[in-house]
């Protein structure tokens, strides 16, 4: 007869113990235990003629400086939120958040989400420390010095 392995008993008590402090004792445990991630949402902003809103980041590299609405997620925010705030922010302009268009993992501490966004009103301002300009561009006339990354999100959202 063989005698009983430590190891049932103990999966039993860690289970037992994982039951007893349920509800936010677990999830303040899980936050200890697991990675924490920033995550990175983009909008791509289109208008009604399908021409799509690119910035001037003052803070991105020389030469590639042109890109989409971008910024990191708060919070308790939700990705869509985090668009709607950080168009508002960055150009001034009201959207509506659509469908989602990409999303990348993989990073050790990031992740990438895209969202196709609808522009539903305002006037641009580039009053923001961070952007130099926003214009609106032909997805077939991008200017020179766009991200690559976001020259492919422009033609694989919206071929």
């Amino acid at each position: 007869m063989a005698l009983p392995t430590k190891e049932p008993i103990v999966k039993k008590l860690v289970a037992k113990l994982w039951r007893i402090i349920r509800g936010p004792m677990q999830w303040r445990v899980l936050w200890l235990w697991h990675s924490k991630f920033m995550v990175g949402v983009t909008g791509i902003v289109r208008d009604q003629d399908g021409r799509v809103l690119l910035l001037k980041h003052r803070l991105w590299p020389e030469g590639r400086q042109w890109g989409l609405p971008t910024g990191y997620a708060n919070a308790s925010e939700t990705f869509e939120d985090t668009i709607v705030r950080e168009v508002e922010e960055e150009s001034g302009l009201k959207v509506q958040v659509r469908e989602l268009a990409h999303l990348k993992s993989g990073y050790k501490l990031r992740v990438e989400v895209a969202y196709e966004a609808e522009f539903i009103g305002g006037t641009v301002k580039t009053d923001s420390f961070e952007i130099l300009e926003a214009r609106w561009f032909s997805p077939e006339d991008l200017p020179e010095g766009i991200q690559e990354s976001h020259r492919l999100l422009i033609h694989r959202a919206h071929p």
